[in-house]
């Protein structure tokens, strides 16, 4: 069996490092499967890119595929035209995306075209909100996928509510009429839902122990649960300069003076200068803030583990905070992952700038929920999915 896994965003390497791990361990245990590594360059970075792998364990790709930059419709056209010819070129069992980016829809929708199964991992999540290019591109690859691995059952739930049937007719159980009744009836009927968990914290818990201290933590004299992390990069946020400045006065002018570590998105940080100036203005303005760049896996971990708390407008970093038991504030009107809030450490508190100071109020208050962990996530769902993807090639 072959796999081609695919991965445009540095989101996408997060999830895809567990499976290559897991493929790997049952290709030593003697399991017939192997995979490709496909990089469509959605998002790409040499020198961040490099760094990124090394820190991870993860392979070069077989394949850069060069698609980064342009609108989204001009980088989902430029997708759809080179993995069809890479796939071509290429045959495979199975097309396996990971997450919501342009290059998770604009694969599957490649792979179907083809007559090629797909896999979706984080499938089924949804936010309901329509303005957000993400949502379109779960919809669309979940309503392609062949199978779905979800990290929780409200995911599964969301499934069902969009049409997703729990199971179909299996090809070698229909073209084989010289079966018994019973195995045919066994053989049959395939599931396609599967709940497995999270593979953003398989790699988390992979390389906790690996997490790495910035050169800023000395620099700025950063102490354990005395700073706040931040980051910021959605439209709704950061688009408009008037609510950006509203946003950012609110969370400064109500953080104790604590030290605010931002590593700031380059769309961010465009807006940002044309509002405040260059970085030595925005330090005179506001002495706590420190705007850094983008920073590696290991160390950014490492910053949000002892943080006192995350303010963002993320999602995947929820996932992370719930894990590692740290308050997340959530500068957004809703969420894909509501188990980060129901049951883990984050809350969403909408983007309106006076929102802030009431959650800020409560998290120096220690007033802050404490929260679980949501079950499956434990280390183990790239085990779970590739175990799986074996027992269904009969591999």
């Amino acid at each position: 069996m072959i796999i081609t896994l695919i991965a445009g965003a540095r989101p996408n390497f997060m999830k895809i490092a567990p499976l290559v791990r897991a493929i790997q361990s049952a290709e030593k245990h003697g399991r017939d499967i192997h995979y490709r590594l496909v990089h469509t360059g959605q998002h790409y970075d040499k020198n961040m890119s490099d760094t990124f792998f090394e820190e991870l364990g993860i392979p070069v790709p077989d394949v850069n595929l060069g698609c980064g930059g342009g609108t989204q419709a001009e980088q989902t056209a430029h997708i759809l035209v080179e993995f069809e010819k890479y796939l071509l070129a290429n045959p495979t069992d199975l097309v396996l995306v990971v997450g919501d980016v342009t290059s998770t829809m604009a694969c599957s929708i490649v792979a179907k075209k083809m007559n090629t199964k797909v896999a979706h991992v984080e499938a089924g999540i949804r936010s309901w909100d329509m303005t957000m290019p993400e949502e379109i591109n779960r919809i669309v690859t979940d309503s392609l996928a062949d199978y779905f691995f979800t990290t929780s059952e409200v995911a599964n739930r969301n499934l069902r509510r969009i049409g997703a049937v729990e199971h179909q007719i299996a090809e070698a159980g229909r073209q084989n009429d010289t079966l018994p009744e019973d195995r045919y009836a066994a053989q049959r009927v395939q599931q396609r839902i599967f709940y497995v968990g999270n593979v953003m914290i398989d790699t988390l818990l992979q390389h906790r122990s690996r997490f790495r201290k910035p050169s800023l933590w000395d620099n700025l004299s950063l102490k354990e649960g005395a700073y706040i992390v931040m980051t910021m990069h959605r439209p709704s946020n950061v688009d408009e300069e008037v609510h950006l400045k509203a946003l950012m006065e609110q969370i400064i002018n109500n953080v104790h003076g604590l030290p605010i570590v931002f590593p700031i998105h380059p769309r961010t940080a465009r807006i940002f200068y044309n509002l405040w100036g260059d970085a030595e203005r925005l330090t005179q303005l506001f002495p706590n803030l420190h705007i850094v760049e983008p920073l590696g896996y290991l160390e950014f971990n490492y910053l949000v583990e002892r943080a006192k708390a995350v303010v963002t407008d993320s999602g995947g970093i929820t996932e992370e905070t719930t894990m590692m038991g740290v308050p997340c504030i959530t500068l957004r009107e809703n969420t894909e992952r509501p188990e980060t809030c129901t049951l883990g450490t984050n809350e969403l508190v909408g983007t309106r700038p006076e929102s802030i100071k009431p959650a800020l109020d409560r998290l120096f208050a220690d007033g802050w929920k404490k929260g679980t962990i949501p079950p499956l996530w434990d280390g183990h769902a790239a085990e779970r999915i590739i175990t799986l993807l074996c027992d269904l090639y009969h591999v």
